[in-house]
């Protein structure tokens, strides 16, 4: 039996085959980002509304109008402000406790196991489970103000009024602080143990080794959890809208509720949409800080620059 020729690609063809390669993913990209991307830039400069919206194209071309009516004629510049001092304060909260938690969980012990797996579970449950269960425990006479009654406190109104800004971060910081954990602790495993050894033998203690050897090391992993959970917190929308329902009261009044609330509330969808577009602004704010970081722009060969 003669063995069928392989026939080799030649030189260019097998310059060009990874552009095939990344055709289907071209495709998937344009159809739900760059198209859904321009139409919402296009509609964000029309009147569109529920009276033009079967003649979406025919709805008038109001040109920068819906972007300086959100600015000043809406709480948008309330919620910007809400928005990011909510993600920030969440995600300085949820550091030191991924982190601390990652260092107590880095060295094998008895039940390390069941521990790791309780620290998962505000993250693997789904978002909406994780609201309906804090909205029952902060209501006027759930749980969190039955144990304040217990400690001598008074009750909180923490869905209404000042408080609930409050509640939502102590929710989201709840539910979002596994993700630097887990983050901490890929960081704590990928330190060799010749390192702790060579502190070992330079007479190096633990506080010393924390500072020297482990902290140093856990900077990368740290950064990038914070960067992408500003990112996450921006976009949160199900945790404000499950815990507060819609229109949210003032003080949690986050930017995707309030652009929910007027595109599928008010049903003014070309002011909605220059708010989604002013909320991309922000977002790309974070998200150009973590591509410069992870440093994306990688050489064919594998180096970086």
């Amino acid at each position: 039996m003669v063995a069928a020729k392989v026939r080799r690609p030649t030189g260019r063809r097998r310059r060009d085959r990874p552009l095939w390669f990344l055709l289907p993913g071209g495709v998937m990209m344009i159809a739900v980002v760059v198209i859904p991307f321009l139409l919402a830039i296009y509609i964000s400069f029309t009147d569109l509304d529920q009276y033009t919206l079967r003649q979406w194209l025919e709805a008038p071309f109001v040109g920068l109008q819906n972007y300086v009516d959100a600015i000043t004629q809406t709480a948008l510049l309330r919620s910007i402000w809400i928005t990011v001092s909510f993600s920030l304060i969440t995600m300085v909260l949820t550091v030191p406790i991924g982190v601390l938690a990652a260092l107590v969980t880095q060295n094998a012990y008895r039940g390390r196991a069941v521990i790791r797996s309780l620290f998962l579970v505000p993250y693997v449950l789904p978002l909406f489970v994780v609201a309906s269960v804090w909205r029952t425990m902060l209501q006027p006479d759930g749980a969190v103000n039955s144990i304040i009654g217990l400690l001598g406190g008074d009750g909180v109104l923490w869905l209404n009024g000042p408080a609930s800004y409050w509640a939502l971060i102590l929710v989201q910081t709840w539910n979002g602080w596994p993700f630097v954990y887990l983050l901490a602790l890929a960081g704590l495993q990928a330190i060799s143990i010749e390192e702790y050894e060579a502190a070992t033998l330079d007479g190096a203690t633990w506080s010393q080794k924390l500072r020297y050897v482990v902290l140093p090391q856990l900077k990368g992993p740290v950064a990038l959890a914070a960067l992408l959970g500003i990112l996450n917190h921006i976009n949160n929308f199900s945790l404000a809208y499950v815990l507060f329902g819609a229109p949210a009261p003032a003080d949690v009044n986050v930017l995707p509720v309030l652009t929910y609330v007027t595109s599928f509330q008010s049903f003014r969808f070309g002011l909605s949409a220059a708010m989604a577009v002013i909320s991309l602004i922000l977002i790309l704010i974070p998200l150009l800080i973590y591509l410069r970081v992870a440093r994306l722009d990688v050489h064919d060969e594998g180096g970086r620059r």
